[in-house]
């Protein structure tokens, strides 16, 4: 049980899966659908923060070097492109939504990378990228606990 709790929270937290892949992991695994929607979100939240440091810290060091570069440039013009028009016209709500959808590309780790590119207050990115994960995190628990629900009743009707 703790390996697949561990499991979920690693899954959670990677730009991977993020809670995404966590939870459904975790509901497969016969983990109760609320412990997996808690560690996966929990996980899934501490992006942010993590992220955001390591943006800060980062950034002004590796800039000089190409491949770094390349690669930020390269993930802030996904960012743009994917949430672009509507952080930049619904700010928070935006954000929320963009973090919200639970579509690979749409998860924390581009949200805070939106976040830093239209310089939204650290504060604000944080509730709209939390409540987007929590929101997210309740969809993909509910559908993964019916949808297991609905194969064992089938499979042992």
């Amino acid at each position: 049980m703790f390996e697949t709790l561990l499991y979920t929270f690693l899954l959670s937290i990677s730009p991977f899966g993020e809670a995404r892949a966590g939870i459904p992991y975790a509901i497969l695994n016969n983990v109760h659908f609320i412990l997996a929607f808690l560690i996966g979100t929990v996980a899934n939240t501490l992006v942010f923060p993590l992220f955001m440091w390591l943006i800060d810290t980062f950034s002004q060091k590796f800039w000089p070097f190409k491949a770094y570069k390349k690669g930020v440039i390269f993930l802030s013009k996904r960012a743009k492109k994917i949430a672009g028009d509507n952080v930049k016209k619904h700010g928070f709500w935006g954000l929320m939504v963009f973090v919200m959808i639970p579509l690979p590309g749409t998860g924390a780790y581009m949200g805070t990378i939106a976040a830093n590119i239209f310089k939204i207050e650290r504060k604000k990115a944080f509730m709209a990228i939390s409540l987007g994960v929590v929101i997210s995190s309740i969809f993909m628990a509910l559908a993964t606990h019916l949808g297991h629900l609905g194969v064992t009743q089938l499979s042992f009707n």
